[in-house]
């Protein structure tokens, strides 16, 4: 009989074991924590640890330990439990109750066996079988079902061979043995419970994520992958400057919760795409609105070189009278110059209406002066301007195919992110979420937006997530407007960008030493992209 005093020790042991379950995130972790606690307060040299799957109609094995026998499987163990599952009822639906842990889960009940070998009500030729080939005396069992806040069996909890304190004597699993264990199932199925319960949530709430990068991806395919590449690489990155225990960025650290927190920061940072205008978003051509309006001076130059033959047509009737061979050779030759310079004037605009990294000036030089020098007759014979204002405007874009007036409205999807995130009730554990979401497009010297705010105000995390939104961006071969670059190419503007005050110098720094870019590339970049890229110049 045990004494008091040895009672209130695992009484003790197991109100630090019920705390330590609270806390574990891991199932896997809690399940092994869970088996080696019950052994630990019994003094057990094996046991098991069964979950029922398979709608209530199975238990499988989770995690298995025989200490004498140096047996291990499951859990942190890194081998695979092969054995099948167990069935609660047999081929033709009558109850297992052949084997203890089936019978404790059907029956709801604590099943305690002094010895197996005289137990008549069990069948453990299995287990005689299995000490045959081990040489190993299984004796005394105690299986004690594990019970959901609902009463619901969620597994089994098996315990062998209680053994004297300090010696391998094997000897029954007592009243107070049975009692304790009977408290820490319960204990270890509410906190099992939990933590599914928060595994549900978290992917409900990870699907709902999914479901507006799915509705951005239907509105747009050029974006889609981009809210899945951006975590990613922000991970990458994020993990790189974990691990340096050198430098600037050596006392950063993140454990599991930070990491899920930037990984629902990752997938959530363009989620204002979805206010976003999908003739912006998908903006290939200066000219494209809901079509590439190229299309409609097409048409026009057409007009240009219909009327211009015309002209000639008429003036070569002219002097039909006189038949001037000579003359009407000029004029023919007159008109095919005008029509090659229209000709010109319309390739030239179709090339300008690609866009680019930069447009010269000469070039919008030029597109001004077509829109001022050249007009066209409309389909009510009214001779107009050969270019909109709205044209004009976007053909003399400098950079891209975007106006100022539709960067604003791209720029406004972070605005939205923002305010967005920040109207829903983040738990602890994710209120950074809208910080670290909402400052990815902000720069180091304050000239970035929506804030405007520096270094010194930002988490470590969001200017992590800038460098993984420009370079993605840089990389990508999806775009509507740009083939991907190259990684010489990107790898020598993310060191201007940071050499003039866009990104964080010591995290590109990392980025460059830890090869964070090529691990990105290997993954996701097309292989004509990966190149060699030359280290970065001394700084003076």
């Amino acid at each position: 009989m045990d004494s008091v005093e040895d009672l209130l020790r695992r009484l003790e042991q197991l109100n630090e074991i019920g705390v330590s379950l609270s806390k574990e995130r891991d199932i896997t972790r809690l399940l092994e924590r869970i088996l080696l606690a019950a052994k630990t307060i019994t003094n057990a040299d094996g046991g098991t640890l069964y979950r029922m799957v398979d709608g209530g109609a199975e238990l499988r094995f989770e995690i298995l330990r025989t200490d004498s026998l140096r047996i291990a499987m499951g859990g942190s163990s890194g081998k695979d439990i092969s054995f099948p599952n167990l069935p609660l009822r047999d081929a033709g639906g009558a109850p297992n109750d052949s084997l203890v842990a089936a019978y404790a889960a059907i029956h709801h009940e604590t099943v305690n066996i002094a010895d197996a070998y005289s137990e008549p009500n069990f069948d453990f030729s299995g287990t005689r079988q299995f000490d045959e080939r081990t040489g190993y005396r299984s004796k005394s069992f105690l299986a004690v079902p594990m019970k959901d806040h609902e009463g619901e069996v969620i597994g089994v909890l098996q315990l062998i061979n209680a053994q004297l304190p300090g010696t391998t004597e094997v000897v029954p699993f007592s009243s107070s043995d049975q009692s304790l264990v009977e408290s820490l199932a319960s204990q270890a199925a509410i906190a099992l419970t939990n933590r599914m319960l928060i595994g549900q949530l978290e992917a409900l709430f990870e699907s709902f994520i999914k479901l507006i990068n799915l509705a951005i991806d239907e509105k747009s395919h050029y974006t889609g992958g981009h809210c899945q590449r951006v975590p990613a690489l922000t991970m990458m990155l994020a993990e790189a400057v974990n691990q340096t225990t050198q430098g600037p960025l050596a006392s950063f650290t993140m454990d599991d919760r930070d990491r899920y927190e930037l990984k629902i920061a990752g997938l959530l940072h363009d989620c204002g795409k979805v206010t976003t205008p999908v003739h912006v978003v998908d903006k290939a051509t200066k000219l494209q609105t809901l079509f590439d309006r190229i299309e409609l001076l097409d048409t026009r130059f057409e007009v240009l070189k219909r009327d211009a033959e015309i002209n000639a047509l008429r003036r070569q009737l002219q002097l039909r009278e006189r038949s001037d061979a000579a003359a009407e050779a000029a004029i023919w030759a007159q008109c095919k110059a005008e029509t090659a310079a229209i000709d010109a004037d319309r390739e030239f605009l179709r090339a300008t209406n690609a866009g680019g990294e930069k447009t010269a000036d000469a070039d919008l030089e030029r597109v001004r002066h077509i829109a001022s020098s050249r007009a066209w007759r409309n389909v009510d014979g009214v001779e107009t301007e050969f270019l909109t204002a709205d044209e004009l405007e976007n053909l003399t874009i400098r950079a891209g195919t975007l106006t100022q007036a539709e960067r604003n409205t791209i720029n406004h999807h972070i605005v939205a992110t923002i305010r967005m995130l920040e109207q829903l009730p983040w738990p602890r554990h994710l209120r950074n979420v809208p910080e670290y979401a909402g400052g990815h497009h902000e720069r180091m010297d304050g000239k970035g937006y929506p804030k405007g705010l520096t270094r010194d105000q930002m988490s470590v995390q969001a200017r992590v997530m800038g460098i993984a939104d420009i370079f993605e961006a840089l990389t990508a071969s999806d775009r509507p407007y740009k083939p991907g670059m190259k990684l010489s190419q990107a790898m020598g503007i993310m060191e201007r960008f940071k050499l003039n005050g866009h990104i964080d110098p010591d995290l590109f720094d990392v980025f460059v030493s830890e090869k964070v870019y090529l691990r990105y590339a290997e993954q996701f970049l097309d292989p004509w992209q990966i190149d060699a890229i030359s280290p970065p110049a001394p700084q003076a």
